[in-house]
C-alpha cells in the first residue's frame, strides 16, 4: 500500500480550507484517510502563523514509514525544515506564447512603418 501525504479540500465554494492528511494513494482526494497531520488555509495572509499548521512529529513518523508527500505539501515541509525540495527549472515557462510573439512582431512592424512614413 503506497501512502501519500496530501491535501484534502474543505470549506465552502470559493472559500477553500485544506487539511493535510496521510492517505492511501488509491483513495479519492476528499475520501478516506488514515490521519490528519495539519491544515492549510490559503485565505489567510502569507505572514499569518495559522496559514500552515503542521504536526511535525507525526509527519516525520509517516515519512519514515514510506509516505510520499505531494509537491504542494513538500513545499510546506521544506519551509518548515522537515524535508528538502529540489528547485525546479523550466526555462520554457518564461518564454511568451506564439500569439504574444506574433503581436509583438506586428507592433514592431507598425512602429517601423510609422517611423519610415515620418521621414
Amino acid at each position: 500500500m503506497s501512502l501519500k501525504i496530501r491535501l484534502a479540500r474543505g470549506g465552502s465554494k470559493k472559500r477553500p480550507h485544506y487539511t493535510i492528511v496521510v492517505a492511501d494513494a488509491r483513495s479519492p482526494r476528499d475520501g478516506r484517510f488514515l490521519e490528519k497531520l495539519g491544515s492549510w488555509n490559503p485565505m489567510l495572509a502569507k505572514d499569518n502563523a495559522k496559514r500552515v499548521e503542521l504536526n511535525e512529529d507525526r509527519i516525520k513518523h509517516w515519512i519514515a514509514n514510506g509516505a510520499q508527500p505531494t509537491d504542494r505539501v513538500l513545499r510546506f515541509l521544506a519551509e518548515a525544515g522537515i524535508a528538502t525540495r529540489d528547485a525546479k527549472n523550466n526555462p520554457e515557462k518564461a518564454k511568451p506564447g506564439k500569439r504574444a510573439v506574433e503581436r509583438a512582431a506586428e507592433k514592431a512592424q507598425k512602429a517601423a512603418d510609422a517611423a519610415a512614413a515620418a521621414e
